[in-house]
């Protein structure tokens, strides 16, 4: 569903959610089973609110998680898309924390560390990064006074946070 969403009318975009997909799927063996595949779920998916012909109030995250929720995916899968890599403080900048909040529960789980390790650890050609080179390669492609870079800054110490809590998990599971 991601790939006919995003292959055509956003190819490099996919090319991230493919690298983001496929860390998760190498990762999501340090979790049992619903974890583990509601993690590859919310990875292939995580970005696919970008899509135009999903796009209802311009937030990513937000329109991605209401049109899995009106597809019938699971609950789970589409709040930890509507709060992955702290959209929330975003949404805050954007007018929609409410709405957020009020529509899609933030879950705070290993799972979803791990599923905010495997974006902010990705490049927009899928290429690996450390989280600290992924958010400065964010700000510098959006710029100073864009509102994703306002986003990244509020949201830096709470981004490698939950990185830093993931690689410890996946260190402690063998990854």
């Amino acid at each position: 569903m991601a790939a006919a969403c995003l292959a055509d009318a956003l190819p490099r975009r996919w090319t991230h959610v493919q690298a983001v997909g496929a860390k998760a799927e190498r990762v999501a063996t340090s979790f049992g089973r619903p974890d583990r595949d509601v993690l590859a779920a919310a990875a292939w998916l995580h970005d696919v609110g970008y899509a135009p012909s999903l796009t209802t109030t311009g937030f990513h995250p937000l329109d991605g998680a209401r049109w899995l929720r009106s597809e019938g995916f699971d609950d789970r899968v589409a709040a930890l898309v509507a709060h992955h890599s702290c959209a929330v403080v975003e949404a805050e900048e954007r007018g929609l924390a409410g709405a957020l909040r009020a529509e899609f529960v933030r879950e705070e789980s290993p799972t979803a560390d791990v599923l905010w390790y495997c974006d902010m650890t990705t490049g927009p050609d899928g290429q690996d990064l450390d989280v600290v080179e992924r958010l400065t390669e964010i700000t510098s492609r959006y710029g100073p006074e864009h509102i994703v870079t306002r986003f990244i800054e509020r949201a830096r110490g709470e981004i490698t946070a939950a990185v830093r809590r993931a690689e410890a998990h996946l260190a402690a599971a063998g990854h």
